[in-house]
């Protein structure tokens, strides 16, 4: 965790744990939803500047580290892909917009295993038969 001293009053975002976001991610950013994966002692610290992210993508398939989200669970515009090898820090000022959505206890729990499976080849996975 980055540690600095407390910002200000009102000068970084405070999300919490499940929450969509959308953030300026890369060089130069660009606008982009995100998912909020870090714990909410992290979140809500005003002496942490960054919080822990898994960006969606508007692109699949499922796989171990990729999982599918449709527009009802998210309120975003499309079928959205959670990609848990994609997890990184992002700093709180980088934090934009946040819609009145977040996701289930049960959905956190998947979105943790797709982290999981990215760097533990012994996580467990079972791939979703279709059809």
């Amino acid at each position: 965790m980055t540690a600095r001293p407390p910002a200000p009053s009102g000068t970084w975002p405070t999300p919490r744990r499940g929450e969509i976001w959308t953030a300026d991610l890369g060089e130069p950013p660009r606008r982009h939803w995100v998912l909020i994966v870090s714990l909410d002692a992290r979140n809500q610290s005003e002496r942490v500047a960054t919080v822990l992210i898994v960006p969606f993508s508007s692109a699949g398939p499922e796989g171990p580290t990729v999982l599918a989200l449709e527009p009802g669970e998210t309120g975003l515009p499309g079928t959205s892909y959670l990609k848990g090898h994609f997890v990184t820090t992002l700093p709180k000022a980088r934090l934009g917009e946040r819609p009145p959505r977040t996701l289930s206890g049960q959905r956190m729990r998947q979105v943790c295993e797709l982290v999981r499976r990215s760097f533990d080849p012994d996580a467990p996975y079972e791939p979703t038969r279709k059809g």
